[in-house]
């Protein structure tokens, strides 16, 4: 039923008066008259009879008019609640970053947002590239940062930067005191990885070509990667931004290792105003902090 029909049988129902009720709801006469028939038309009851050069409700009218003002009341209750609330109510941002991911950039604006937008807040989750990619499809999250852009019509990537890698080795290693290290020297010594499937069926381990990766331990975080180093359990390769100040672990360049980052997000799905604006201030600080 169209909404502007029932406002203007409620003036016209109020006043009596198509002349009247016209000027007051600012649209010409024969507009009004071609809606209240429309309406008429469509329930099929009058709503108004003549009376000399006036209209007065019939007994349908003067029913529908106590159950059409009362729904406009609470409509207009609603709408002004609406209005009112969404002024107060908080902006969650969901964030997906893949681990590690510009820890410093993206903790820094965030931390600007919530000192200076007292509305904002955020929800991060850190987990690998494909399954911040499937949250992004179910609308879990709103954008993520992810280390790889796939083909599927659905997502949309924008790419931010390159990132380097470096090795986390603890700091009494052979290989700490070395300026850059060669991907080959790490051949062999125990690993620390990233989201790494250890599950594999015997099956698979017998058919698999021999390979020099002696990953002993997965992990989901840069931080747990970085305890298990401290503690001697093997290397790990971090990425540039996660390198940390710690004496118990040397950080090593490594050689020829790059990967580019994207921003990920549903293709042409709408975010609100001011969702869109902390994303868009996001690339332009990755993208201005690492030119």
């Amino acid at each position: 039923m169209n909404y502007n029909y029932l406002r203007y049988f409620s003036v016209l129902a109020q006043v009596e008066h198509y002349t009247l009720a016209a000027a007051r709801l600012e649209i010409s006469q024969p507009s009004l008259s071609s809606a209240i028939h429309n309406l008429e038309t469509e329930l099929g009851v009058k709503l108004f009879e003549k009376t000399g050069r006036n209209i007065r409700l019939t007994e349908e009218g003067r029913y529908f008019q106590k159950k059409v003002d009362a729904a406009m009341a609470e409509l207009n209750t609603a709408t002004h609640t609406l209005r009112a609330s969404r002024e107060r109510a908080p902006i969650v941002v969901r964030l997906g970053l893949v681990s590690g991911t510009l820890q410093g950039i993206a903790a820094e604006l965030m931390a600007d947002y919530l000192a200076h937008e007292k509305r904002f807040r955020f929800h991060l989750t850190e987990d690998a590239a494909e399954n911040l990619m499937d949250m992004v499809r179910r609308q879990d999250l709103h954008v993520a940062i992810v280390d790889t852009a796939v083909r599927d019509r659905s997502l949309h990537f924008r790419r931010l930067r390159q990132r380097d890698f470096c090795v986390a080795l603890p700091s009494g290693h052979p290989l700490a005191e070395m300026e850059s290290i060669n991907p080959h020297l790490l051949t062999d010594l125990p690993q620390i990885a990233f989201h790494t499937s250890l599950d594999r069926s015997f099956q698979e381990w017998a058919s698999e070509s021999e390979t020099h990766e002696n990953i002993l331990c997965q992990v989901n975080t840069v931080q747990g990667a970085l305890d298990l180093v401290a503690a001697g359990a093997g290397f790990a390769v971090i990425p540039d931004e996660c390198v940390p100040a710690r004496p118990d672990i040397a950080c090593i360049r490594l050689e020829n290792r790059h990967q580019a980052l994207y921003l990920c997000m549903l293709y042409d799905r709408w975010l609100a105003p001011p969702v869109w604006e902390f994303v868009e201030r996001l690339v332009r600080t990755i993208r201005q902090r690492t030119t």
